[in-house]
């Protein structure tokens, strides 16, 4: 394995692999049915493949590979229609206090979850799902505490906003 200074060219993604693919099988579990995960494991050092040249070495490989892993796995359950099953699954902690039905609550999120950018989702993600703190998420992202603290606040906000928009659109 190389060091967080060496050419990002250097890193032998086969060591990478073999070093790392026990972590990126159970943080595709997080997402998808065991069925599903070996693949994805597989496609994402797939990607590992096409995006090492943009590798700057600024995070470690452990960090860079658990981003690129949270990534692939928010932007395949998107693409599959997963995103409200999810939320339904572990979401169901950001509209306890809008909605006390959680049909209702799973049709907000299921709703709400499209109108984010990708990092801002993988930043709720990691805070309302996965539980890491702020200075974890923090060292994932690249930034300071201070800036997801001020992401997730905005991220309720937002959802306060859309709520609120939700509830003043006239039923058709």
């Amino acid at each position: 394995m190389t060091s967080r200074t060496s050419r990002p060219s250097t890193i032998d993604v086969g060591e990478l692999y073999q070093r790392h693919a026990a972590m990126v099988l159970r943080r595709v579990l997080r997402f998808f049915p065991r069925d599903e995960a070996e693949e994805i494991v597989h496609e994402v050092f797939i990607k590992v493949l096409e995006q090492i040249d943009g590798f700057r070495g600024e995070a470690s490989p452990t960090t860079w590979l658990y981003r690129l892993t949270t990534n692939h796995c928010i932007n395949r359950a998107r693409d599959r229609g997963r995103r409200a099953e999810l939320w339904r699954e572990h979401g169901l902690w950001f509209t306890r206090t809008i909605h006390t039905d959680e049909q209702e609550a799973a049709s907000f999120l299921s709703q709400f979850w499209r109108e984010l950018d990708d990092e801002t989702l993988a930043i709720g993600v990691h805070y309302f799902v996965d539980g890491l703190t702020h200075a974890e998420i923090a060292r994932v992202h690249g930034c300071s505490r201070r800036t997801i603290g001020n992401r997730l606040d905005a991220l309720r906000a937002r959802a306060r906003e859309f709520e609120r928009d939700r509830v003043l659109e006239p039923k058709g």
